[in-house]
Parts: structure tokens; C-alpha cells; sequence
């Protein structure tokens, strides 16, 4: 896999999973135009276009564009770099029939496709390797915020903490304070966490 340094934001879960096996960074699904009407998924792309930049990808048909203008909008231009696909004829392999407007979208696009498009928006161009300790799903349950008892209503707090959606399963927290925070900058929020949860 390629580590990048910007997120990417797609469309479907199974855009995820397609780009999870090309590229090593965080991956924010919009599901579909949910994102319209999802404050905290729009925070939380916010931020990330922040801290590291954001990289959209969505499919080539209207409703995918509809999905990237939107984006395009939440955010500073230089925070956002646009990964567009070739408009190409045909289905994806779980679905019985094509799409309204007959193309493929990310998910039934090839890996060769999709690096060549990421080559040609400049993204393979700041390929960085992140140095230093991983936040870990051991450490997540030794704050007692995934995989015990009144665990996730912990998490819930933390991520309210935080300023990131509270929706956030143990695993998708991983994923993002892994991209947002490095070990030290993640403890010690956390442990200011922990103090003022103590104190109410």
C-alpha cells in the first residue's frame, strides 16, 4: 500500500474498502448525499482538511459530482486536492445491472486506474511515511474506551471531547487519531480527558 498524506473522503463503503487496499491513510465515507445533512461527519472533514489536507474521490456520474462540489465548498481550495476517474462504460460485480448513468464508479474501477488518476492530481507526489508510536487498540482499552464495560459511552465522551463524531466505532477511532494526533498529542488529550470527567 501507499501511504499518503491526505485523507480521502468517498462516496460508499465500498469505495472504502476498494481504496483501503490501495492507499494507507485515513478514509471518510459521505454515504452517499447523507453528508447533506451530517454536522459531525462534516466537522470532522473539516478538520481533517485542517490538520492534513483532504484528497475527494467520487464517482464520475452526476451524483458524484453533485457530492464533490458540496465538499469543495466546506473547505478552504488549498486544503482539498480533486482525484478524478476516466468516465468509463460498464457495472460493478455486485450489482445486477449498471448505474443510471452506465459508468463505473470507484469501487469497480481498477487499482492501475485509480494510481494513475491520484499520479496525475499530484497526490503520489508527497508520499510521507509518519514516524513515531501508533495509538493502539490496547491502549484504547486501557483508557477503558473500547472493548469493556461502559465502554462506549466513554468513547462517546471522549469523542465529544474531541470535537469528532461520537458515532465513531473503537476501530474507526483508531483510524483517525492515528491520522490526527500523534501518541503523545492523543495521551495527553486524553488524560485531560479523564481529569475533567473526573471532576463532573
Amino acid at each position: 500500500m501507499i501511504k499518503i498524506k491526505e485523507a480521502i473522503i468517498c462516496e460508499g463503503k465500498y469505495d472504502k474498502i476498494r481504496l483501503s487496499g490501495i492507499f494507507d491513510t485515513v478514509i471518510i465515507t459521505t454515504d452517499g448525499f447523507r453528508i447533506f445533512k451530517d454536522p459531525e461527519k462534516k466537522a470532522l472533514i473539516k478538520l481533517l482538511a485542517e490538520r492534513q489536507g483532504i484528497v475527494i474521490l467520487t464517482d464520475s456520474d452526476g451524483a458524484g459530482q453533485l457530492i464533490r462540489k458540496y465538499l469543495e465548498k466546506l473547505v478552504p481550495k488549498d486544503r482539498v486536492k480533486n482525484l478524478y476517474l476516466p468516465e468509463l462504460q460498464g457495472k460493478e460485480k455486485r450489482k445486477t445491472s449498471p448505474s443510471a448513468a452506465g459508468l463505473l464508479g470507484v469501487e469497480g474501477t481498477d487499482n492501475e486506474i485509480i494510481l494513475a488518476a491520484a499520479k496525475r492530481a499530484g497526490i503520489l507526489s508527497e508520499i510521507t511515511e509518519k514516524e513515531g508510536k501508533k495509538i493502539s487498540k490496547t491502549d484504547l482499552f486501557n483508557l477503558g474506551i473500547s472493548g469493556g464495560e461502559g465502554s462506549k459511552e466513554k468513547r462517546k465522551s471522549l469523542l465529544s471531547y474531541l470535537k469528532l463524531p461520537t458515532v465513531l466505532t473503537a476501530n474507526s477511532l483508531l483510524e483517525v487519531i492515528n491520522s490526527l494526533y500523534s501518541y503523545e498529542e492523543f495521551l495527553s488529550e486524553a488524560e485531560k480527558w479523564n481529569r475533567e470527567s473526573a471532576q463532573s
